[in-house]
C-alpha cells in the first residue's frame, strides 16, 4: 500500500510540474512509467482529472497536451475499451477552446494508430474534425496532424471510411481547400491520388475536388534558401500531376486549363501542361479527347511551328506523340467516329504543304510533327506515310541542290527509322513496301552525290533499309555492297569511308552470305592488287582501309571465318617483306586482329574460331620475329643508349637501373654475347654510392627464376646452366671488386656475392668453396642484415654437404654465429641458430672444445621475445647438450 501511495505521489507530482508549465521533460518520464508498468493510461486520466476540468484553457491546454503525448508513446498498450472512451473524450474536446485544439488533434494521432480501434470510430472521429474544426484556422502542424488522421485512417479503415460515400470526399475538400504549405500540400495531394485510385465515392463532388488541387497548376514555388525540410519544386510538380491525370473524369475541367496554360507566356507553364497532358494520355479515351482535339493539335502545331525553346518543341512534340497514341487505343464501334483518322487529316492538312514549299522554311518542324504522330502506333505510320513518304520522293527529285535533298532525305530517314519499330509488315499494309523502287533509288543516288553530308545521310538509310526484314531485294543487297565497298576504300572524305565500314558491319550479321560472298573477296582482290596508276602513298592508305574494312564486317562467325585468314595472311606476307612501309602495315593489320577480337566476344562460336585460327599464328610470329635477329641487336643498342645517360645522374636513375636489371637478365638467360657488356656495367655500379646497394640486390633478380615473366612457363629461352655460366664469369670479377673496393662500398660485394651463391647450385658452390669461404666468412662481419642474412642461407647447407672443408674454420663460424644470435633483425637471429645448430654435424672432435661455450652463449636467445627465435635456440642448444653423448 505504501509502495502504491508512493507512485501515486510521484505521478501526481510529474502532472503538476508538467501543467504547471515547469518542466516539460515530465511528458517523457510519464510516458515511460506507462511503458513499464509503474502507471496505467486511467492513472494518468485519474491524475489530470482536475487540470482537465479546469476552467481556464491553458490549463485545460497542458493537460490534454501531457496525455497526448503519453498516448503518442504508448498507443499500442492500449486495451480496446481504453481506446473507446479516450476516443469519445477527445471528440467531446474537439468542442472545446481554440488553444486546446491542437493536443486533442495529437491524440486522435495517436488513437487512429491503434490497431484496436472499434469499428465505427474511425467514421466518427472523422466526423467530428469535419464539422467541429475549421481546419485552414490552424498552424501548419497541427493542420499535418489532421492530413495524418485521415492518411492513418485510409490505409486502416478503408471499408468504414468508404461507408460515408461522397460525404467523405467533400469532408476532405472542406479540410484542404485553402492549403498553402508545401509539406502539408503533398501529403494533401497523396490523400487525392488514394481517393480515386481506391475508388472512393466522389458522387457529385467532381469538380470540387478537382477545383481544390488543380488552383495550384501550375505549381509556383521556390524553396527557401537552407530549407531545412528539402521540399523541391519538382516534388510538388510531379506530385499535382499524379492527381490531375489520375482520373479521366478530371477531364472536362482540366483539358480547357492545360490549353490555357499552354497559350500563356510563362515557359515553365507550358511546359509542366504538355508534360501533364503526355500523362493524361495514358488514361484517357476518344470520349475524354473528342471536344478538345481541334484546340489542342492548334496549340502544340504553334508551339512547334513558332517556339524558340528546345524543351518547348520537344515536350509539343511528345504529348503529340501521346495523343495519337491514345487514339490509336480506342476500340471503335460501327457508330463511333474514328477520331485517329480525323486526327491525322487535319495534320496532314496542316504539315503536308509545307514540304512543298520552295523556300523550306517549316519543313522541319512539319516533318517532326508528321513523325511523332506516326510514331505512335502501326495505324497512325500507315496513315501519314502513305500521304507523306510519295510527296518527299517528288520532292528529292525535284531539287537538284544537295543541301536541299540531304534535308528531304533526312526526314525520309525519319519515316524509316519509325518502321523499324515495327518490323516486318505485309505488302498490301505498307506504303513503304510499294515504294521500294524510288525509295531505293534516292538513297543509292545519295551514296554517290559529291555531297559528303548527302553521303552520310544516305549511309544512315542504307543501314536502315538493309535493316527492314524481306524490304530489300537479291539484287538490291548487291548494289548496297557495291556502294559500301566503293565508299569504304575510294571515297576521298574519311567520314564517309568510315560511315561505309560502319554501315558494313551492322548489316553483315543480317546478310552474312551476301557479305562473306561478294564484300570479302572484292576486299581481299583490292589488299592484293597492285595498281601502277596509284602512287605508293595512295596504295598503301587503299591497304589499310581494305584492311579496316575486313575487321569492320567481321560481325558474324562465317565471315570471320572468312576474313582473318585473309588478314593472317598479308601479315604474313607483309613481314616477310622490306618495304619501309611494312612496319604501318603491320600495326594496322593488328589493329584489325584486335577489333575482329573484340566483336568476336559477342559470339562463342567466332571467339572460339578466332582463338584457335588467329591467337597460335600471332604468337609463332611474334616468337619468329624476336629471333630476328640483326633487329633484337638493334633494339638492344636502343635500350643501352637510352640507360647509360640515365644512370649517370638525373631524377631517373632508378628507372634506368631497373631496366638495366632486367635486360640484362634476358640476356643473361641465353648467353647472349651482349651479356658480358651489360653484366660489367652492373658490376661497375657497385662502387656507386647512391647505387651500388641497388645494384647489389639486382644480382638476385638475375639468379631467381620470375615468377610471372622470362621462365619456360611463358616458353622463354632459358639455357640449362646460365647460372653456373654466370658464376665462371662473373665471381671473380666480384671478389678483385672487393679487395679493390673503398670500405664504404664493401658492403654491396658481398651482398652480390651472397645473392650469386644462394642461387647456385650446391654441387658447384662445394666444388669453389674453399677459395669462397674466407669471403663468405668476412661476409659474415658486414654490417648489412641483408648480407648476413643471405650468408648464413648459404653457409647452413654447406656446413652439412662440406664439413671437412668447413671444419678448417671452425673458430671464426663459431665466433660469428654466436655473435649473430644477439643481431636487431630476427631473421638473422633465427638464420644464425639454424647454422649453430647445423655446426653439430661437424666431426665431435672439432667441436668438443666449443662445446661449453656455446651451451652458454645458447641460453641467452632462450629469453628471446620472439617464439620463432626462442624455438631455433632449444633445437640448437639441445644437441650441443648431447654433443659427444653415447650413441652420438
Amino acid at each position: 500500500m505504501a509502495a502504491a501511495g508512493a507512485r501515486s505521489a510521484a505521478l501526481a507530482t510529474s502532472v503538476q510540474d508538467f501543467v504547471a508549465g515547469q518542466q516539460d521533460g515530465r511528458a517523457a518520464e510519464v510516458a515511460a512509467g506507462v511503458k513499464n508498468g509503474t502507471w496505467t493510461v486511467l492513472q494518468v486520466v485519474e491524475a489530470l482529472g482536475s487540470c482537465l476540468e479546469n476552467t481556464d484553457p491553458r490549463t485545460r491546454g497542458r493537460g490534454i497536451q501531457l496525455l497526448s503525448r503519453v498516448l503518442l508513446q504508448c498507443y499500442s498498450l492500449l486495451q480496446e475499451k481504453e481506446v473507446l472512451h479516450l476516443v469519445l473524450f477527445y471528440e467531446s474536446r474537439l468542442q472545446d477552446h481554440h488553444l486546446v485544439i491542437p493536443s486533442v488533434l495529437q491524440g486522435l494521432r495517436a488513437l487512429s494508430m491503434s490497431e484496436v480501434l472499434s469499428p465505427g470510430l474511425a467514421v466518427s472521429v472523422l466526423k467530428a474534425i469535419f464539422q467541429e474544426v475549421h481546419v485552414q484556422s490552424l498552424l501548419q502542424l497541427d493542420r499535418h496532424t489532421v492530413y495524418s488522421i485521415i492518411t492513418n485512417f485510409m490505409s486502416t479503415r478503408e471499408e468504414e471510411l468508404k461507408g460515408l460515400g461522397a460525404d467523405f470526399t467533400f469532408g476532405f475538400i472542406q479540410v484542404m481547400d485553402g492549403e498553402k504549405d508545401p509539406r502539408n500540400l503533398l501529403v494533401a495531394f497523396q490523400i487525392v491520388r488514394d481517393l480515386i485510385a481506391k475508388n472512393y465515392a466522389l458522387g457529385p463532388f467532381v469538380e470540387e475536388l478537382f477545383e481544390v488541387t488543380s488552383c495550384y497548376f501550375p505549381i509556383d514555388f521556390t524553396p527557401p534558401p537552407h530549407d531545412p525540410h528539402g521540399i523541391q519544386r519538382e516534388d510538388l510538380i510531379l506530385s499535382l500531376r499524379a492527381v490531375l491525370a489520375s482520373t479521366p473524369q478530371f477531364a472536362e475541367f482540366l483539358l480547357p486549363l492545360l490549353i490555357e496554360k499552354m497559350d500563356s507566356d510563362l515557359q515553365s507553364a507550358k511546359l509542366d501542361s504538355l508534360q501533364t497532358l503526355t500523362a493524361c494520355c495514358a488514361i484517357y479515351g476518344q470520349k475524354e479527347l473528342q471536344e478538345f482535339l481541334p484546340s489542342l493539335w492548334s496549340s502544340l502545331r504553334r508551339e512547334v511551328f513558332q517556339t524558340a525553346s528546345e524543351k518547348v518543341e520537344a515536350e509539343c512534340l511528345a504529348a503529340l506523340h501521346a495523343l495519337s497514341a491514345c487514339l490509336s487505343r480506342s476500340v471503335l464501334s460501327s457508330d463511333t467516329e474514328d477520331l485517329l483518322d480525323s486526327f491525322l487529316s487535319s495534320i496532314l492538312q496542316d504539315c503536308r504543304h509545307h514540304l512543298c514549299e520552295p523556300d523550306m522554311k517549316l519543313v522541319w518542324p512539319s516533318a517532326k510533327l508528321l513523325q511523332a504522330a506516326a510514331g505512335a502506333s502501326l495505324r497512325a505510320y500507315h496513315c501519314i506515310t502513305r500521304s507523306v513518304l510519295p510527296l518527299l520522293l517528288e520532292q528529292y527529285t525535284k531539287h537538284p541542290q544537295s543541301s536541299q535533298r540531304r534535308t528531304i532525305l533526312e526526314m525520309l530517314l525519319g519515316f524509316l527509322e519509325l518502321q523499324q519499330k515495327w518490323g516486318h509488315v505485309e505488302e498490301d499494309e505498307s506504303a513503304l513496301l510499294s515504294l521500294r523502287a524510288p525509295v531505293c533509288s534516292v538513297v543509292f543516288s545519295a551514296l554517290t552525290d559529291p555531297s559528303v553530308q548527302l553521303q552520310l545521310v544516305g549511309i544512315r538509310a542504307l543501314t536502315v533499309l538493309g535493316s527492314l526484314q524481306d524490304f530489300l531485294s537479291p539484287s538490291d543487297l548487291e548494289l548496297v555492297v557495291d556502294h559500301l565497298i566503293h565508299l569504304a576504300l575510294r571515297e576521298e572524305d574519311s567520314q564517309s569511308s568510315e560511315a561505309a565500314m560502319e554501315a558494313a558491319g551492322s548489316l553483315a550479321p543480317i546478310y552474312p552470305k551476301v557479305f562473306s560472298g561478294r564484300m570479302v573477296p572484292r576486299l581481299e582482290e583490292e589488299l592484293q592488287s597492285e595498281r601502277e596508276e596509284e602512287s605508293s602513298q595512295d596504295h598503301c592508305s587503299l591497304r589499310q582501309r581494305c584492311l579496316q574494312a575486313l575487321a569492320a564486317v567481321s560481325t558474324h562467325t562465317s565471315i570471320v571465318r572468312e576474313t582473318v585468314p585473309v588478314l593472317l595472311q598479308h601479315l604474313r606476307k607483309v613481314q616477310r617483306g622490306s618495304e619501309a612501309g611494312n612496319t604501318r602495315d603491320v600495326v594496322c593489320v593488328c589493329q584489325s586482329l584486335h577489333r575482329v577480337a573484340l566483336q568476336c566476344q559477342r559470339d562463342a562460336e567466332g571467339c572460339g574460331y578466332f582463338h584457335q585460327t588467329a591467337v597460335p599464328c600471332l604468337l609463332a610470329m611474334a616468337v619468329q620475329a624476336a629471333m630476328s635477329g640483326q633487329q633484337l641487336d638493334d633494339i638492344l643498342q636502343l635500350a643501352v643508349n637510352r640507360m647509360e645517360p640515365g644512370l649517370a645522374e638525373g631524377p631517373r636513375q632508378t628507372q634506368a637501373l631497373t631496366l638495366l636489371l632486367w635486360v640484362t637478365k634476358a640476356l643473361v638467360l641465353r648467353y647472349h654475347p651482349l651479356s658480358s657488356h651489360l653484366t660489367d656495367k652492373l658490376l661497375g655500379l657497385l662502387g656507386d654510392a647512391e647505387l651500388g646497394p641497388a645494384a647489389a640486390d639486382g644480382f638476385s633478380l638475375l639468379m631467381a627464376e620470375s615468377p610471372d615473366v622470362l621462365h619456360k612457363g611463358c616458353h622463354a629461352d632459358v639455357r640449362i646452366m646460365f647460372r653456373q655460366h654466370f658464376f665462371t664469369d662473373n665471381v671473380p670479377k666480384l671478389v678483385q671488386g672487393f679487395h679493390r673496393a673503398g670500405p664504404d662500398v664493401k658492403a654491396n660485394y658481398l651482398k652480390g656475392l651472397s645473392h650469386v651463391l644462394n642461387h647456385l647450385p650446391k654441387p658447384v658452390l662445394v666444388t669453389e668453396l674453399p677459395t669462397l669461404l674466407p669471403l663468405l666468412l668476412e661476409a659474415l662481419s658486414c654490417s648489412d642484415c641483408v648480407v648476413q642474412l643471405s650468408t648464413l642461407t648459404c653457409l647452413q647447407p654447406l656446413l652439412l654437404e662440406a664439413p671437412q672443408i668447413m671444419s678448417l674454420h671452425i673458430n671464426t663460424l663459431v665466433n660469428q654465429f654466436l655473435s649473430l644470435t644477439s643481431s636487431p633483425a630476427m631473421a638473422v637471429r633465427i638464420a644464425a641458430l639454424r647454422c649453430a645448430h647445423a655446426l653439430t654435424s661437424l666431426p665431435t672432435t672439432v667441436l668438443l672444445p666449443y662445446k661449453a661455450r656455446v651451451i652458454r652463449a645458447l641460453a641467452k636467445p632462450l629469453d628471446d621475445k620472439k617464439r620463432l627465435v626462442r624455438k631455433e635456440a632449444v633445437a640448437a642448444r639441445g644437441e650441443w647438450f648431447l654433443l659427444g653423448s653415447p650413441g652420438r
